[in-house]
């Protein structure tokens, strides 16, 4: 059964979260007494001072780390690291659980960036603290699903497991993971300065997310055609004019071929544009773990400058708690059929949908014919059942030590009946989600293309996608040949809501995007609208359903 309003079950997990948040992080389940452990340890102190969303706050930060098979004592030297920190919660849906997520500099001294290699990890200076909570009962799905990306070849964020002791308080099982930034070690990609402004430093390298607009330091756009991108790198306080005009239309660029009869044209269409190989691996790895926000939210793409590669890159995966048949809507745990790339035939409701980008190139036979080759490939190697479930059991073994004291002072988080149960449910769930990739991954493009819309003898208007839509919509439509143009939206009273195109256009398929607001520049209320595109007299008439 489709869910239709999953803004409700949103608000619902807000307030949950809310709520959870008003309760004191120690006063959650049972003080725990905390010696040594098998895995790093690390030791933060605040000095009393409350670690708050922003700005950051300074801290002294211990890790001790004295190799395989060594016990990390906290009456232990601090051989990893000992020294200055600047440390704030991270989180959109997380951020309000008990067992908070931080993100935290390395700095001298002075205040300023130190970059350290901090257990074992490549040198840098900014780090993430995630703590698995009720989202993850298995502990382990962001380290799992990151190993599989690097397996098959695919930067990820390197990992640490590690347990954490904050002011005191032992606070449990955490993972050290990598932030996604440009660097040698991380996303490969030239740096960028406020100096390059033209020629082909302007190029590149840039780092764009989609995601919701949470967190600090976030800046967005959207797109012609009505996708919402963030700047990532360079950074919303120092990115220029001229770096945020290129990235903008070359985005623009990129969404218009893709809703162009020559999408798919080896040198007009995607082929030119996009890093195939890369965007395989992306859907192969979000599909195989059934990434709730799969290619919408928490996603990132990325493009070097020309002189290097001019393709943009899909990747790399980020935030995978939800995952492996976890799920925040009910009805969709531990359901091993469907794409996510299709998410909004389960949710249309939902803001934060998947790009059309993502729906039509995963329809284009020669995309799934490479993906097939791809898969196959895989499902010999890194994603055959015998290596998954290996890695799968090494994971779960590293952690046999630690959860069992990080579920003594988080019992609510604990998973039901069982930690062994919740292994073999992964396990089990993995190995029917991969059986129906096997069977329906080559059908794919069977499926037939959304916007397919040949030049017709007379105006044709396609229906809008998506449909229903929150966010933005897009309407596509062809005329035969040079004539005026006008597309416009109308509530079923008849009154003229927005003009969308009032122009002379060649003759082609063409597009245009509505993200709802009106001419008065007032959002439009919820409902059914009507869009009409007329061209030299000749009509045609759509609907569309627009939800709050």
């Amino acid at each position: 059964m489709k869910d239709h309003y999953p803004h409700f079950h949103c608000c619902i997990a807000s307030i949950l979260l809310i709520l959870l948040a008003a309760v004191p992080g120690p006063a959650t389940g049972a003080q725990v007494e905390f010696t040594s452990s098998n895995l790093p340890v690390i030791i933060i102190d605040t000095g009393g001072l409350e670690i708050v969303d922003a700005p950051r706050i300074s801290a002294r930060m211990s890790a001790i780390d004295n190799g395989p098979g060594e016990r990390n004592r906290i009456t232990d030297p601090a051989n990893d690291y000992d020294g200055r920190i600047a440390i704030e919660l991270r989180g959109s849906a997380t951020g309000g659980y008990p067992k908070r997520q931080y993100r935290f500099e390395t700095q001298d001294e002075g205040g300023d960036n130190l970059n350290i290699s901090l257990l074992g990890l490549p040198v840098e200076n900014d780090w993430i603290l995630y703590g698995p909570y009720t989202e993850d009962t298995s502990l382990i799905r962001n380290v799992l699903a990151y190993r599989l990306s690097r397996q098959i070849g695919r930067y990820a964020s390197r990992t640490r497991l590690c347990e954490v002791v904050l002011n005191g308080d032992y606070r449990g099982l955490y993972v050290l993971m990598e932030k996604i930034k440009r660097d040698n070690d991380r996303i490969d990609i030239e740096a960028m300065d406020e100096n390059d402004t033209s020629g082909d430093s302007l190029t590149g390298g840039y780092i764009i997310k989609l995601d919701k607009r949470a967190g600090e330091n976030v800046g967005w756009w959207k797109s012609v055609l009505g996708t919402e991108y963030q700047y990532h790198e360079p950074k919303p306080d120092e990115i220029t004019p001229e770096q945020k005009s290129y990235i903008e239309d070359f985005m623009d660029r990129f969404e218009a071929v893709m809703v162009s009869n020559d999408y798919s044209d080896p040198v007009k269409g995607y082929p030119a544009i996009i890093d195939i190989d890369s965007w395989i691996d992306h859907f192969i790895l979000n599909e195989v773990c059934k990434n709730v926000d799969a290619y919408r939210i928490s996603a990132f793409l990325h493009k070097n400058r020309d002189s290097v590669d001019s393709r943009l890159v899909a990747g790399p995966i980020w935030d995978f708690n939800l995952s492996f048949g976890q799920s925040w809507f009910l009805s969709d745990r531990y359901q091993t059929e469907g794409w996510q790339v299709d998410y909004y035939e389960l949710h249309p409701g939902d803001r934060w949908q998947v790009p059309f980008t993502w729906v039509r190139l995963v329809r284009e036979p020669n995309f799934v014919k490479r993906a097939v080759a791809r898969w196959r490939e895989l499902r010999s190697g890194a994603l055959s059942m015998s290596r998954l479930f290996e890695t799968i059991d090494l994971l779960a073994d590293s952690v046999s030590e630690a959860r069992v004291r990080n579920f003594e002072r988080w019992p609510e988080a604990a998973p039901d009946p069982s930690y062994e149960a919740e292994i073999v449910r992964i396990k089990q769930w993995l190995e029917a989600r991969l059986a129906w990739i096997d069977s329906n991954l080559a059908p794919l493009s069977d499926a037939g293309d959304p916007f397919v819309l040949q030049i017709p003898e007379s105006p044709a208007l396609a229906q809008n996608y998506p449909n229903p839509f929150n966010s933005g919509t897009i309407v596509v439509y062809s005329i035969p040949s040079r004539g005026h143009v006008r597309l416009e939206v109308f509530d079923l009273r008849g009154r003229l809501v927005d003009v969308l195109v009032d122009s002379y256009q060649t003759a082609g398929v063409k597009s245009a995007g509505w993200d709802g607001i009106g001419r008065s520049g007032v959002r439009a209320p919820s409902g059914t609208y009507l869009y009409r595109l007329a061209v030299d007299g000749e009509q045609r008439v759509k609907k569309m359903v627009l939800l709050q």
